[in-house]
Order: C-alpha cells, then structure tokens, then sequence
C-alpha cells in the first residue's frame, strides 16, 4: 500500500486567533504559514489546517455526541494526524507535561487486534476535538480489517 497521500487542507472556528496560534504554534509546534486580520494558516504535519475568526461558542456542533469505540466514549466530530510512534510519545508526553487535559488519555486500542493503535484525544481551546494516533506498522494498520 502506498501512503503517500496528499496534503489535505481542513478549515476550523476558533474563537481567538492569540490563543490558537500560543495552542497550534506554540504547544503542537506547527509552523504559521500565511494570515490574515480574521484566519491563520498552520502547517500540522504537512497538512494546511486554517484556523478562521468565528463567532461562536466552543463546542457549538453538540458537544455531548460520542460514539463508542474499544471502550472509550470518541467525540465526534474529530480530526487529528497519524505520527510515527516515536513522534506520538514525545507529542504525549508535551502535553502531559503542558497539563493538558485529555478527553481520552494516551493509550493503545485494540490490543493485539488488527488496527491495534497507540490514540490520544484532547480539545482545542476553541473545543474542536483532536485525534493523534500510532500505528507500529502503519502501511498495514492504518486500513486493517
């Protein structure tokens, strides 16, 4: 299987640009690419995420909704990128030590099933819902059955 994928462009609400730019450029390490007055540009792992100005309240799209997935209740929606396991421990263990709080705590999921997954969810500070995941083998485990 060839993972070379393109990058994707994924736009979010955030409610401040000051406080997006301290989380995604400051705590995750993205570099900022091109601004504006009201959007941001950042690149999260060669993906083009773009932070916009909005005007609403974190956790607008219903905040209660999961979906249950090996046990855990998964927010949806989500996004997040799938790292190499070194990256993904060195990612947890920042935002361990930044005191963030996550809505699942870093773990692996389906242990010794196929797809079997080191993930880890946490909340913007605009509450959008991320997802950092591992695979040992991702060619083989980012699509098992």
């Amino acid at each position: 299987m060839d993972l070379k994928l393109p990058p994707f462009h994924l736009a979010i609400p955030v409610h401040d640009l000051a406080v997006a730019r301290a989380f995604y450029g400051g705590l995750l390490g993205c570099q900022e690419g091109r601004s504006a007055q009201h959007w941001v540009d950042f690149n999260l792992y060669g993906h083009q995420l773009v932070c916009h100005l909005a005007p609403w309240k974190p956790g607008r799209a219903d905040p209660g909704h999961h979906n249950p997935v090996d046990g855990h209740a998964v927010p949806v929606p989500h996004f997040g990128v799938v790292l190499d396991r070194t990256a993904w421990n060195a990612l947890a263990e920042r935002l361990q030590d930044a005191g963030v709080e996550f809505l699942i705590e870093p773990h692996v999921r389906f242990r010794g099933l196929a797809g079997e997954q080191a993930t880890m969810f946490f909340l913007d500070p605009s509450g959008n819902a991320l997802e950092f995941k591992a695979f040992d083998d991702v060619d083989s485990g980012l699509f098992a059955t």
